[in-house]
């Protein structure tokens, strides 16, 4: 049998009228509405993966109080597309958007990823011309006790895969990838069995954070359920694609805009392609996350920031 068909689970491929299809920000007559309004932006299930129908505005608000809380926040990055041994767009853009709005909140921040990745989210912070602390690292020791920089006092995970039960690493295909995934992950399970808290950011069930709603996925998804993380975290946002989980954090980490501005998504697309960084979805590269076209993508941020452009203005 297929396994890719019989794991069901896999990431719609979005066809190209859809992929079109602009996103209209929903009027906002209330500052308090920012939430939910958000998270009708970034989770409404659009490419039919289930998991994003799990995201509420609480899940979202405690996110932004673990970020806003951190002094040293690590976050960890990185998900690889095999055979081409190269990292997938969707994760990167939005690790160093959010790193950046934590820098500019003066946190000690620190992006980590493993080797195979490091050239694409390098390239993701040429694009934003991030100049923070950007690590490759292979163990979760070399996360949780660094040779240079602060240890974390909060752990943040940006598309990066979680181990199943059986103790192997499964993408959307349900294809085995622990030949090219490190288990930078079990960071996750000694910082919280060490009181340090864990953000998580995710769009599959697969994902380091996702063990927080296995039980819910099982059911949701039957025919992935044996490859489901079981890796927790504190808090897990599951949004449409992991990218645009960040930029609504990082505007809502406010009071001034600290999230994407106009073309800067598209610019840090063209970084990661130059070194060679393939959609998820489709495996090719350019310039799409999860097969959504640069149209939609850019719709959608340019709707997150409208959004707070709007909040901003109605404000007393």
């Amino acid at each position: 049998m297929d396994k890719a068909r019989y794991c069901g689970a896999q990431k719609r491929q979005i066809p190209p009228e859809e992929m079109a299809c602009p996103v209209k920000t929903p009027s906002l007559s209330q500052a308090s509405e920012v939430y939910g309004v958000l998270v009708s932006l970034i989770a409404s299930d659009r490419a039919q993966r289930g998991a994003p129908r799990l995201c509420t505005s609480a899940i979202l608000q405690k996110g932004v109080e673990l970020l806003r809380a951190s002094r040293s926040p690590w976050i960890v990055t990185g998900f690889a597309v095999p055979p081409l041994n190269v990292a997938e767009t969707d994760g990167p853009p939005g690790a160093v958007a959010l790193a950046r709005a934590l820098k500019k909140l003066g946190k000690h921040v620190v992006l980590a990823t493993d080797p195979l990745c490091l050239p694409v989210v390098v390239g993701a912070a040429r694009g934003l011309a991030y100049e923070g602390d950007i690590q490759g690292v292979q163990s979760a020791e070399e996360i949780l006790f660094p040779s240079r920089g602060h240890k974390p006092d909060l752990l943040i995970y940006v598309e990066r895969l979680g181990s199943a039960e059986d103790g192997h690493y499964y993408n959307m295909r349900g294809e085995d990838i622990g030949d090219y995934t490190l288990p930078l992950d079990k960071a996750a399970l000694r910082a919280l069995g060490s009181g340090i808290p864990c953000l998580a950011i995710g769009d599959g069930g697969n994902e380091a954070g996702m063990g927080l709603f296995r039980d819910e996925l099982k059911v949701m998804l039957p025919d992935f359920a044996s490859c489901l993380s079981v890796i927790p975290a504190t808090v897990t946002l599951p949004v449409d694609v992991s990218n645009w989980g960040c930029y609504a954090l990082a505007e809502l980490l406010g009071p001034s805009s600290l999230g994407l501005s106009q073309g800067e998504e598209e610019a840090m697309l063209r970084e990661m392609s130059a070194v060679g960084a393939v959609d998820g979805v489709t495996k090719r590269g350019g310039l799409t996350v999860d097969s959504f076209s640069l149209d939609v993508l850019n719709e959608v941020t340019r709707s997150i920031r409208c959004l707070f452009d709007k909040k901003n203005d109605e404000a007393p």
